[in-house]
């Protein structure tokens, strides 16, 4: 790995964390800009890096950085009702990161729907993760965890994954030409 991967995947752990600050408090569940840039960073880096990145941002977190929601961090957060979500983000990442050479590659319409599609299957990696999570920490039924975890949050996450896709398709070709 050289100094411009490091760069990128610590940016991107960074973006990751900045995004979770943008938050409106939900119970049990906030909303925030972290799937965009989890869907983001696995559309730009690609499947290794793009996990490499997500883990970096949880590994910050885990030792007391206050990356998380709410500007916390720790332990407690990570293993907590939502730490589901979270420990979903480099399997999300590697997902999202499947459409990486389309993206950059590929014709604009096919570059747009295999980020779409694999960003799509990010999400619901990370919804499956997190809902299960929640339900068995928070005690709750299967039906109560996808409405309180899941449910309020997809139309919303469907809008982030589409706008890191364009983001993506529009960024990408001219990271990949900085690369040769």
């Amino acid at each position: 790995m050289n100094v411009a991967v490091m760069t990128r995947v610590a940016l991107m752990a960074a973006f990751t964390a900045v995004a979770a600050q943008i938050t409106i408090p939900l119970e049990p569940v906030p909303f925030t800009l972290q799937v965009l840039a989890v869907v983001l960073t696995g559309l730009l880096l690609g499947p290794r890096y793009g996990a490499l990145a997500m883990g970096v941002y949880l590994l910050v977190g885990a030792v007391g950085v206050p990356v998380f929601a709410g500007f916390r961090g720790g332990l407690g957060v990570l293993f907590g009702d939502t730490g589901g979500y979270l420990l979903a983000y480099p399997l999300a990442a590697a997902l999202a990161g499947m459409a990486a050479g389309a993206v950059t590659n590929a014709p604009r319409r096919r570059a747009l729907v295999a980020g779409f599609l694999w960003g799509g299957l990010a999400l619901v990696a990370i919804y499956a993760l997190g809902a299960t999570w929640l339900a068995v920490l928070a005690g709750l039924s299967p039906g109560a965890a996808l409405a309180a975890g899941v449910l309020p949050f997809v139309v919303f996450d469907l809008i982030k994954v589409g706008l890191a896709t364009l983001v993506a398709v529009a960024v990408a070709p001219a990271i990949a030409a900085s690369r040769a």
